[in-house]
């Protein structure tokens, strides 16, 4: 089976855009490809987290995966920290990665962008992603539009190696579905929904209880004029919102514009957010069946033990190719 290997940050709340985006495609997945599912906790530190949280923020996003539908039986969830050879092999790959390739990475420039310091782990992280995908030789990774320019360097760096010290690893190819991989902020359809933004009215939280989702979306921006039209271009807010309806409520954009034609925004905003409170529900049960159970640590401590072996088996290979004088 073709192998695919995706990861969340624990940091922030998760959004409907990484259910739509990213969760739900991942459910999809684990039925036809062998899938390999990270908490990367590693990558949250690039940026300061307090100890307390970032433990329960690893604990919510691991609940959240098998909440969201991902099965430990047909898919690995794992925390990242757990499987030490990603770290080992980040800085492996961090030696063969050119400072001017690192410069480049738009996510480091907007991170450090008018910061007096920034840290160096931000700088090399994307050595560490891609040590993530290599480690596995995974054929597969479901990536944002935003992480394409990180599989690029993970690309390059394959080549690289195979290059030096002959063929070794596979060439990832991105995953990026045509439907529902971009939700958009709810206060400006210009800029992703994101867990980061300092307004929480810009997104859906996973948990975010009824009402606030409700009150969200009521306040949620849109378009000059009445017309419930899909327009990305001349109508970006209510096209955003037209999409996470259809994804919802599993209807067409042409049967939302028929739906409330004449009607204007009103109606169309409420319904919108009773779909979407339907569609988590089930999903906010699940994952507080989870939480009470203590089930996730058995489910990560699983999930480590299944992709170890392979890990290991990888990192060896490496160091043996690199030269290292490995343990008898």
């Amino acid at each position: 089976m073709p192998r695919v290997l995706s990861g969340i940050q624990p940091s922030g709340q998760l959004t409907l855009g990484n259910y739509i985006g990213a969760m739900q495609n991942f459910v999809k997945l684990q039925e036809t490809h062998e899938c390999f599912f990270m908490v990367v906790d590693l990558h949250a530190i690039t940026v300061p987290q307090e100890p307390a949280a970032l433990r329960e923020q690893t604990e919510s996003v691991a609940s959240l995966f098998v909440a969201a539908g991902i099965d430990p039986t047909k898919a690995s969830i794992f925390a990242q920290s757990h499987v030490s050879a990603h770290a080992e092999l980040g800085w492996l790959l961090t030696t063969l990665t050119y400072i001017g390739e690192l410069e480049r990475m738009t996510q480091f420039k907007d991170k450090s962008a008018g910061k007096d310091s920034v840290g160096a782990g931000l700088f090399v992280y994307p050595a560490l992603m891609a040590a993530d995908i290599l480690l596995y030789n995974a054929d597969l990774i479901p990536v944002g539009d935003d992480q394409k320019q990180h599989l690029e360097l993970t690309r390059d760096l394959a080549q690289r190696f195979n290059s030096r010290y002959g063929d070794y690893f596979t060439i990832p190819d991105p995953y990026i579905p045509k439907v529902g991989a971009r939700i958009m902020s709810l206060d400006d359809a210009s800029k992703k929904m994101s867990k980061s933004n300092p307004n929480p009215g810009s997104y859906i939280a996973l948990l975010d209880p009824p009402d606030v989702i409700r009150k969200k979306l009521s306040r949620a921006t849109t378009d000059s004029g009445r017309e419930v039209k899909y327009n990305p271009a001349e109508k970006p807010e209510v096209s955003n919102l037209m999409s996470i309806y259809a994804h919802c409520a599993g209807v067409t954009l042409s049967e939302i514009e028929t739906r409330y034609e004449g009607q204007g925004y009103g109606a169309f905003k409420k319904d919108l957010a009773e779909h979407v409170v339907a569609t988590l529900e089930p999903l906010q049960h699940k994952y507080a069946e989870i939480r009470s159970s203590g089930a996730i640590h058995d489910i990560l401590k699983q999930g480590a033990d299944e992709v170890s072996e392979k890990a290991n088996r990888t990192l060896r290979d490496v160091k043996e190719r690199m030269g290292f004088l490995l343990p008898g």
